[in-house]
């Protein structure tokens, strides 16, 4: 090949858009690591202070699609600093502010933020290699894993050493530093204009993306029935390691996960996809049948952690792929299902836990496991194709010769 994207690796811009993965993250999951010291610090219960989760989740679902839709044309560099900035300025007034109302409404900010930044993160991934897009979805949402493995630990350690308030102020630093990096090292893409085939009714009505999303909400909702539970499971089964010790071994997981995603994506999507959500729903099985051995529970938890790494990027690649006219828009959606199946795997999982007990929860989580697996399974036509079968391309060829740093 003769473009720039097929001769250099755009590594540099790459790992911008991963760095801004792994900040949202961490915007999105700290308030749950240092609850008990921020509802202290702001007066309020801690029941209370959960709603700074609650309404972050409800905002990006919620906004995910429409802002996308009214982002669409803009510069898709200049979207992003702005959007960095955004956080920087939220996580301000987090870190300074002793009105919860205020600290609320950053919140909410945050969550419309964080929901138009998933969208087009995969979307953006893509553009700037077109011809390795797997590939690139993968490395740019390396920072999510990354966050939630390493990330949140460290951010609720450095939360007990410096205050929950510090913390946050780090997070403003690191968001405007990403943002300065970002004008350097992205490349200046267009905003996409209207074009036939675009928007949410064509993309809804886009062969494989009602199966990419229900395979994705189905799954979703299944991790999200154990792991929101996963500390009165282990606390429960009577294991010799703590919660923590379990969801550190699935965090490395995570990690290796991820790897697999980004070195299947483009080759072996299809095979990817069905063998990790197959992984998942024997491991979440394992739980139930070996939940009193600390080695098998161990065991079941890297290997989930391993499906729980690598299925989201395959998920969002199968729609990039599935969707080349509009893959922002297509991954609004992805963006939604997941938020909106987060909140319904744990109201099932409360339900599950309050009239059957721990025991019951890793087979609800691995029966809907194995929904999602015959899902994409039977979706073999455009959802998750067999490998060597064409896809539309993702970029314009004019792009191609753009998308490149330095």
């Amino acid at each position: 090949m003769t473009t720039a994207t097929a001769s250099r690796w755009p590594l540099g811009g790459l790992l911008v858009l991963s760095g801004a993965a792994f900040i949202t993250i961490l915007t999105e999951a700290l308030p749950a690591g240092v609850l008990p010291a921020m509802s202290a610090g702001l007066g309020v219960t801690e029941a209370r202070a959960g709603l700074l989760v609650t309404v972050y989740a409800l905002a990006a679902a919620v906004t995910a699609v429409p802002m996308t839709a009214w982002t669409l044309r803009r510069p898709r560099r200049t979207l992003l600093v702005a959007l960095l900035l955004g956080f920087a300025a939220t996580n301000l007034v987090t870190a300074v502010s002793a009105a919860f109302p205020l600290v609320l409404a950053a919140r909410l900010a945050s969550g419309v933020f964080a929901g138009l930044l998933w969208a087009m993160v995969p979307a953006y991934a893509a553009r700037l290699a077109p011809e390795r897009s797997g590939r690139a979805i993968a490395t740019a949402l390396a920072g999510m894993t990354v966050g939630l493995s390493l990330g949140i630990p460290a951010g609720t350690a450095l939360g007990g050493l410096i205050g929950w308030r510090w913390t946050f102020g780090v997070l403003t630093v690191l968001a405007v530093a990403l943002a300065a990096v970002a004008l350097r090292g992205l490349p200046k893409l267009p905003g996409e204009p209207p074009r036939g085939g675009a928007g949410l009714l064509a993309a809804l009505r886009t062969p494989g993306i009602a199966a990419v999303n229900l395979a994705s909400v189905t799954m979703v909702v299944g991790f999200y029935v154990l792991y929101t539970y996963i500390a009165p499971f282990v606390d429960r089964a009577g294991l010799g390691v703590s919660a923590g010790t379990v969801l550190f071994v699935f965090g490395l997981g995570s990690m290796l996960g991820v790897w697999i995603a980004g070195a299947t994506a483009d080759r072996a999507l299809r095979t990817a996809t069905v063998g990790l959500l197959l992984l998942a729903t024997l491991a979440l099985a394992a739980f139930g049948l070996f939940g009193r051995s600390t080695p098998a529970v161990l065991a079941a938890a890297a290997l989930w952690g391993v499906s729980h790494g690598g299925i989201p990027t395959l998920m969002q690649t199968a729609g990039v792929k599935a969707a080349p006219k509009d893959p922002d828009t297509a991954n609004s959606l992805w963006v939604t299902g997941w938020n909106v199946a987060m909140a319904v795997g744990s109201l099932l999982g409360a339900t599950v836990l309050a009239s059957s007990g721990t025991a019951a929860l890793p087979w609800t989580a691995a029966a809907l496991l194995a929904a999602a697996t015959l899902t994409a399974v039977l979706a073999r036509r455009h959802a998750f194709p067999p490998a060597g079968t064409p896809h539309l391309p993702t970029a314009r060829p004019s792009e191609e010769r753009r998308a490149t740093v330095g």
